[in-house]
């Protein structure tokens, strides 16, 4: 608190000071700097005024990605294929199913598997393997006499499958499509969903979903690619049973039952028509729905029209109807988010979207729309029903007894099946985390080590790779940096200067330079660019002594050094966890953006009279630790990186739900990245930032992991270094008694070795 105040107190009288008219000139050659105002507010507005303009702007660019052949059903299935294979990848449905013969009946000597009888039909508890240990598991409606077709009726999260099938109040019964549909001669399968119950989960409250996504994101899976499988294991069974070509096979659902029919649907050709219900939108506003719907690079090549079109030319019924609605608040330490019924005008032009990319296939598309009421109305209504019927078997007819199914269950219960449905999906996830090292070697088995140059050459696939596919890469050139300076300290040994840079239209970089005074005429020093942590600002980093940061950024001027220390974007909590969720659906992350001010950062550092380009060198603490793994591999300019408070097995500790340390636990609901899991770890990221020097900085009594795992990490990141290309001594780890802090002892000595810059004569420690 003493420091915190301390700091605030310094803010004030800089602020005091250059309202009284105090020198604020810019540094030469730089423009003044007149903004006013909090510039790090500044900054996360304008990220976030751009992404949501790339998020507009996702809609056009689209089509590159796109090669429709409509010239016959086969080639344009066949033009797609690449389109759905990207999207199996982005929705993680990667293992293979497992093969099965039938559905299992869930019974026991108390309880026989036959639950219920309704008005032509039974219905049996029942489930099925889908991937791995992880099973499907629901109703299975059987009709009296010969079925129509196979169906499988997929409720919404927060709906059990035994409230469609009129088994469970909930639903009103002419929405019970799973029952309307066994009524009229259909074989129905109803899947079981997570639900959205939310527990108390260590620091933050989760919903059932948010808690299996955050480690399957991690990991290159998702929730709903999980329940996609298990949607199309059933498929496998009703194909096999009946044979490909005499199969007649229809997906229905609602909500989230809608938004998993239609990914089904897209991916799979076996299908034959599909309905959405109380789902089809623009999804625009996807980073405003819970964030268990996060998927990453969704926008790039898929709103909800091109997973339509994907269907076509089989049969697609879009109900306009009321959808579930839910809402997660700020502040529980889950990802902020809410369901509403879409806009029936936004419907309508997605679904003309999705008609204009299939208009010259023959035979026609059959993508239908149905308006429930003024598209709000109730959902599995009559007209959707009997569509769906329509384009499964002609001449088949919708029938409604009205008459609930008979209970043959005393009791029911349906919270151990939830359970065991969070845990099967859990222990898939702690299983893929468990072989995760084994798919990374593998993935890094292009890296050549029989010389440096080798290794340099091989080493500039995988940083493109890290940069166009995992921190995400936008296609600008960077603007012209547009300096602008204002002078804010003026100490002993060093002047500071607040700087601005522009780098995208609404993107700046800002930062404090501070400047030794002893600098000669002509001559150039060596730059450390010390990054702030979480919630951090430049200022911290400079002066007031903050628990963590101990002024490193002046105390390195003192020695000589010239400083920057950039704001960074993650401050002001949901504002930039936010953009965060505006930029993963366009394929991108925060790291898109800090990159590029990087880049410009570091050109205008060595554009300086007074600075060597090739000695800049970056330091990060905490966030700027994160920072310190992601940044340099994509920044040429930088020539060693020094990681402090971060580095430890990153994997683990995104994805375990063991481990007390795990982000799963936590109220950083932005910081999972996908598919980690199957690229770079942090000994994948210090490869592509090898063979420049890397260091670590870790306090034995740091929070962020326990010894053992940074040990464990960084033996691998040494085996590189010293085994493997012989440069050891470009490469170190400094333990300390300590906490999550800055050192600034054996990190100092290594920016003197490698920034080639002679250490003080006398100093104590880091002093």
């Amino acid at each position: 608190m003493k420091n915190r105040c301390l700091w605030i107190v310094i803010v004030l009288l800089l602020v005091f000071s250059r309202a009284h008219g105090d020198d604020v000139s810019p540094l030469p050659g730089t423009k003044p700097l007149t903004m006013s105002g909090d510039i790090a507010s500044l900054l996360v507005e304008g990220v976030d005024r751009f992404l949501l303009g790339e998020i507009e702007k996702s809609i056009g660019r689209r089509e590159q990605y796109w090669s429709r052949d409509t010239s016959s059903p086969e080639k344009y299935n066949a033009s797609i294929g690449p389109n759905r294979k990207r999207l199996a990848h982005i929705l993680g449905v990667r293992d293979p199913r497992v093969a099965f013969d039938a559905p299992e009946l869930m019974g026991t000597t108390h309880r026989p598997a036959l639950v219920g009888r309704g008005d032509r039909f039974d219905v049996f508890a029942v489930r099925w393997p889908a991937l791995g240990d992880v099973y499907g598991e629901g109703l299975l409606l059987v009709p009296d006499g010969k079925k129509v077709a196979d169906v499988v009726a997929i409720p919404d999260a927060d709906q059990t499958p035994e409230m469609i099938a009129g088994q469970a109040e909930g639903v009103p019964s002419e929405s019970q499509f799973a029952r309307r549909l066994a009524e009229s001669g259909c074989r129905v399968l109803v899947p079981v969903l997570v639900d959205r119950t939310v527990e108390k989960r260590g620091r933050a409250e989760l919903t059932n979903r948010e808690y299996l996504y955050r480690s399957a994101f991690e990991l290159g899976r998702h929730i709903i690619g999980y329940e996609v499988q298990k949607v199309l294991a059933g498929v496998d069974w009703f194909s096999k049973e009946a044979g490909d070509a005499d199969a007649n096979i229809g997906l229905i659902g609602w909500g989230e039952g809608g938004m998993l029919a239609l990914y089904a649907a897209a991916l799979d050709t076996r299908i034959d028509a599909a309905c959405a219900s109380g789902y089809f939108d623009s999804r625009q506003d996807l980073w405003r729905e819970p964030i268990d719907r996060n998927v990453f690079a969704r926008l790039e090549q898929f709103g909800d029209a091109e997973l339509a079109a994907m269907i076509a030319p089989r049969t697609l019924i879009v109900e306009a109807a009321r959808g579930p609605h839910f809402e997660i608040p700020s502040g529980t330490g889950g990802g902020p988010g809410r369901l509403v019924t879409p806009k029936p005008e936004d419907v309508r032009v997605e679904w003309q979207r999705a008609r204009g990319f299939t208009n010259d296939l023959e035979p026609p598309p059959r993508l239908q729309l149905i308006e429930s009421g003024d598209g709000s109305g109730p959902f599995g209504s009559s007209a959707a029903l009997q569509a769906l019927l329509d384009a499964l078997s002609l001449g088949a007819e919708l029938r409604d007894s009205g008459k609930i199914p008979e209970h043959l269950r005393e009791t029911y219960d349906p919270a151990p099946r939830q359970r065991r449905q969070i845990h099967e999906i859990d222990r898939h996830n702690q299983w893929l985390l468990g072989e995760s090292p084994y798919v990374r070697k593998e993935f890094m088995n292009k890296l050549d080590f029989s010389s440096l140059t080798k290794y340099e050459e091989s080493v500039a696939w995988y940083r493109r790779y890290f940069y166009d596919e995992v921190i995400g890469r936008f296609d600008y050139e960077l603007s012209p940096p547009n300096v602008r300076t204002r002078k804010t300290y003026d100490e002993p040994k060093w002047t500071g200067y607040e700087v601005v840079l522009d780098v995208f239209p609404d993107v700046i970089a800002y930062g404090i330079l501070l400047v030794p005074k002893d600098i000669r005429p002509g001559e150039r020093r060596p730059v450390v660019v010390c990054q702030h942590g979480l919630e951090g600002r430049p200022q911290q980093v400079v002066a007031g002594d903050h628990r963590a940061y101990h002024d490193f950024a002046a105390r390195l001027a003192e020695r000589g050094f010239i400083t920057f220390a950039p704001q960074n974007l993650y401050i002001f909590g949901d504002r930039f966890r936010t953009l965060q969720r505006k930029a993963n659906p366009l394929g991108k992350t925060l790291f898109s953006i800090i990159v590029p001010q990087h880049r410009q950062i570091a050109d205008w550092l060595g554009s300086l009279p007074q600075v060597d380009p090739r000695r800049i060198a970056f330091y990060g603490l905490s966030y700027g630790g994160k920072t310190a793994m992601r940044v340099p591999p994509l920044v040429e300019g930088y020539c060693l990186s020094i990681c402090s408070a971060d580095f430890n097995e990153w994997v683990w500790k995104n994805a375990s739900t063991r481990a007390p340390y795990s982000y799963v636990w936590t109220g950083e609901y932005e910081i999972f990245e996908f598919d980690l899991g199957s690229t770079f770890n942090y000994a994948e990221m210090a490869a592509l930032i090898c063979p420049r020097p890397l260091m670590v900085e870790r306090g034995h009594f740091d929070g962020v992991a326990p010894d053992e795992a940074v040990a464990y990490e960084f033996a691998k990141v040494r085996h590189l270094y010293q085994a493997q290309l012989g440069i050891g001594d470009r490469c170190e780890l400094e333990w300390f008694v300590g906490p999550h802090t800055i050192h600034g002892r054996g990190t100092f000595e290594f920016l003197h070795t490698h920034l080639e810059w002679p250490k003080p004569l006398t100093h104590s420690g880091g002093d």
